[in-house]
């Protein structure tokens, strides 16, 4: 363990703030459609890649196109990301965490593989307030699968990566970030995810 102290909070949205409804809805529509329900989130995430929509390079037409392509799936695009946005369920008592953080003077921040659909998830949460940075890949032209977004988003913090805390539910991501030098949680569930960073921040 670092000695360093934490300065900073980054969190994923989908899977850690909230329920990931980028899965979940690609889940439901696969159950039903009778579509593949295994492979359907797979292919939501190559797709989102692939159609430059997670990078800002492409539409949401762009990304439902190619999804309609290669899965058989059906449905009009605004009725399918319909479907996307009400998985995206926030997690209140993640926001209290961050609340909490943020009074002991953490900086916080979401750092995310999103497209402006977390804006339309803003409307409807009104989350940003309660966040210093927003990190959204559809703005910054680089997802997570670039493990030099880490080292970026570190220098636009002006801090040191040590001082960087990164939690997100998928493990390749966590690894990334911590061959970048951050510090890192994994979240798995609330229980254990609540251990962890009060083991981390006690670290100080």
């Amino acid at each position: 363990m670092s000695d360093t102290a934490i300065r900073a909070v980054l969190f994923d949205f989908g899977g850690v703030l909230a329920e990931e409804g980028f899965r979940n809805g690609l889940v439901k529509l696969a159950s039903e459609q009778g579509l593949d329900v295994k492979t359907m989130p797979e292919q939501g995430m190559k797709a989102v890649y692939d159609s430059g929509f997670v990078l800002g390079r492409g539409s949401a037409g762009d990304f439902w196109a190619l999804m309609r392509e290669r899965t058989g799936l059906r449905g009009d695009d605004d009725s399918l990301t319909e479907v996307i946005l009400n998985g995206f369920v926030l997690r209140d008592w993640m926001i209290e965490v961050v609340k909490k953080l943020h009074a002991e003077g953490y900086i916080t921040g979401i750092l995310s593989d999103q497209t402006h659909w977390l804006d339309e998830l803003d409307e409807k949460y009104h989350f940003s307030r309660f966040f210093d940075h927003i990190y959204n890949s559809y703005y910054l032209g680089k997802g997570k699968q670039d493990s030099t977004l880490f080292t970026d988003v570190v220098a636009d913090l002006k801090m040191q990566p040590a001082e960087v805390l990164f939690i997100d539910d998928n493990a390749i991501n966590v690894s990334r970030a911590q061959a970048k030098g951050l510090r890192v949680i994994q979240y798995l569930d609330r229980e254990d995810f609540t251990a962890r960073l009060e083991a981390v921040l006690g670290n100080k």
